[in-house]
């Protein structure tokens, strides 16, 4: 993982992405889960009103501690039961114990983790659109370029610019679709201590699926220990990035002196050759694809779930997935700028 305040962390990181994954947005997140859970509770009969609404408005006003928080994480491994302890003193009696009721550590966190990831999923499609509506005007502008394709790094027939610019747009086209279906079918997390469900008694499915109603989130029966959601959407952001690498590097081979089918936007200045110009933006997206491929093979490991939870591959999900979404955010950036400038230069000798 890139050290926050190293140069090169310049290269991936992504203030709007980055926000998403900060302490601030994951506390609210989970909040969002106990105030939701309270009120479904209420819901089905199984809480008060004045209490579901006393939770409510206790939540609305709570400022959280984020320095006792990290404390407790350091200690617990887990932010919840700080933030519960303090979120059950702030709602006072008689209603203060309903806080979380029935519910788990990792209830709270995956959900809130779900609620952050419909909201990233959406952004990054919409980054997408920009990239996909780009090649389209490309294709408008400059397909009728004559390029001469490569097979192996060898010249092999002649086709069109609009021809190159059909094998990045249909996979990132099919990338978008599956992100949008992620997006769509993210689920909650509700399964209590060893997630079965028992601790929410006897109407438990029906908390569920309010539950899950309230939140935008699909209904769904625990995954406390299969991670494979959480692999979908890594895979997804690998091959997102593998795509934008794939473009990136031909684009840097097309931008060879020698080759000269395409130029480039942007600096790219070398501090010992004047006349060079580096495809520094190309070669970001290929780094970038390449980061994303180690980071999918760590994060399966997360998969090795021992019983019925496991705090280390749970915490590697932490440390991995936000690096993981960073880079493909930072990736359709670097990409939308380079294919903005990007100039097709005809190219029909071998």
């Amino acid at each position: 993982m890139l050290a926050r305040a190293s140069l090169a962390a310049s290269l991936i990181e992504d203030a709007e992405i980055s926000a998403l994954f900060g302490a601030q947005a994951e506390i609210a997140a989970i909040l969002r889960f106990e105030a939701a859970l309270a009120r479904a509770e209420a819901d089905i009969g199984t809480l008060s009103e004045a209490a579901a609404e006393t939770i409510e408005d206790a939540i609305k006003s709570f400022a959280p501690d984020l320095a006792a928080i990290g404390q407790g994480m350091v200690r617990d491994g887990v932010p919840i039961p700080v933030l519960v302890k303090a979120l059950r003193a702030a709602v006072g009696e008689p209603y203060g114990a309903f806080v979380h009721r029935g519910a788990t550590s990792q209830d709270a966190v995956d959900t809130g983790l779900m609620l952050r990831m419909k909201v990233l999923l959406g952004l990054l499609c919409g980054r997408l659109d920009t990239i996909l509506a780009a090649l389209e005007t490309l294709a408008d502008t400059q397909g009728a370029t004559p390029l001469m394709a490569q097979t192996r790094m060898q010249a092999a027939l002649p086709f069109t610019a609009a021809d190159k610019l059909a094998t990045w747009a249909r996979p990132l086209a099919a990338h978008r679709a599956r992100l949008a279906a992620l997006g769509d079918a993210l689920p909650i997390q509700l399964g209590g201590p060893i997630g079965h469900g028992v601790s929410f008694g006897a109407p438990y499915e029906a908390l569920r699926a309010e539950l899950a109603a309230r939140l935008g989130l699909r209904d769904a029966a625990p995954w406390h220990s299969d991670r494979t959601l959480i692999l979908d959407i890594a895979q997804s952001f690998a091959l997102l990035t593998g795509t934008l690498g794939k473009i990136g590097q031909d684009l840097a081979l097309m931008a060879q002196n020698e080759v000269g089918a395409v130029s480039l936007p942007g600096g790219g200045a070398s501090s010992a050759m004047a006349h060079k110009q580096n495809p520094v933006a190309a070669e970001v997206l290929v780094s970038l694809a390449r980061l994303n491929a180690g980071y999918l093979g760590t994060l399966a490991q997360s998969l090795v779930h021992e019983n019925e939870r496991s705090g280390a591959a749970w915490t590697l999900e932490w440390l991995v997935l936000p690096e993981m979404a960073q880079a493909s955010g930072a990736a359709l950036s670097h990409a939308s700028v380079l294919l903005a400038g990007l100039r097709f230069q005809p190219r029909t000798e071998p």
